[in-house]
């Protein structure tokens, strides 16, 4: 094989071949990962970009289909192989996330039947470790579809993430929102990591990384004008506001110290009880993180 074919990005020394073939990215299409993505769409020179479901992501991912996928947490352990994530990136909450919730038409105790959001895979897990660390109860777990899981078809309660736990009218529903980015910070004290990218050893050099940090780093800057256009056409001013809020307030971008003990915290959780087979420490690609203003 010639060798121009055969040669692989050098990782660690920030190597980039332009005749080699683009990083394919997977996105979450949701409101919170679009800081992480910030002004990708125009780097065309190095990133195939595309949008999906968390759930989804995961499943490219898995099947070699993109090369970065931004991932639910939990993924990182189902890979074929040992993947490593990129540095300082993740969607992360501490505290209230918002967009990540059990809607109840019960009391918690008296809940028996969830009907968990299919396009979730770190929620759902996330779900079932609250039940027994924290909510004292065993509940049977039914697949149900966004919209079945909005209107609680059939069940005591529902997980909804994304978008549409973020804009439910949950009280004209008549259900309790239960937040489970507050209730894992009120059972651990740490925070919680929902997704980042993550990929094979050899699937993005380290100026590709820098790349996603800058973008990350403009996202967090430009929030309102995020929050306001994703809005829609024609603008909702309160639905901006709401967006914009979310995104100040509400989701973290930062992968330090503390966001990944609190995510080691939970592939602990995760392997005893058997969400996954067997937890890992996280791996990452070795990079120097951006040095920002804020965090």
């Amino acid at each position: 094989m010639p060798d121009a074919e055969c040669h692989m990005p050098n990782v660690l020394n920030g190597e980039w071949d332009s005749e080699m073939k683009k990083v394919r990215l997977g996105a979450v299409g949701y409101l919170n990962a679009r800081p992480l993505v910030y002004g990708l769409d125009k780097r065309s020179d190095r990133f195939d970009l595309r949008f999906d479901v968390p759930s989804k992501c995961a499943t490219l991912l898995h099947a070699g289909e993109i090369d970065l996928g931004m991932i639910p947490s939990i993924e990182y352990l189902r890979g074929p192989v040992a993947y490593r994530i990129v540095p300082g990136l993740g969607i992360i909450s501490n505290g209230d996330v918002a967009s990540v919730a059990l809607f109840t038409r019960v009391r918690l105790e008296e809940v028996r039947r969830i009907g968990l959001d299919t396009s979730s895979r770190t929620s759902a897990g996330l779900t079932r470790v609250l039940c027994r660390e924290l909510w004292g109860i065993d509940p049977i777990f039914e697949p149900a579809s966004p919209d079945a899981a909005a209107r609680v078809e059939g069940n005591d309660a529902a997980l909804l993430i994304g978008d549409p736990a973020l804009f439910l009218d949950h009280e004209a529903a008549g259900f309790t929102k239960v937040d489970l980015g507050a209730e894992w910070t009120r059972l651990t004290g740490l925070p919680f990591v929902w997704a980042f990218w993550a990929g094979r050893a050899d699937a993005i050099d380290t100026a590709g990384i820098d790349a996603l940090q800058q973008a990350r780093d403009e996202g967090v800057a430009s929030a309102d004008a995020i929050g306001r256009a994703y809005a829609g056409v024609p603008p909702d001013a309160e639905r901006g506001d709401l967006c914009s809020r979310y995104l100040r307030e509400n989701i973290k971008y930062w992968l330090g110290d503390r966001e990944t003990q609190g995510l080691r915290r939970y592939y602990d959780l995760a392997a005893k009880h058997g969400v996954v087979d067997a937890s890992r420490a996280p791996e990452f690609y070795r990079a120097v993180e951006r040095q920002t203003a804020s965090r």
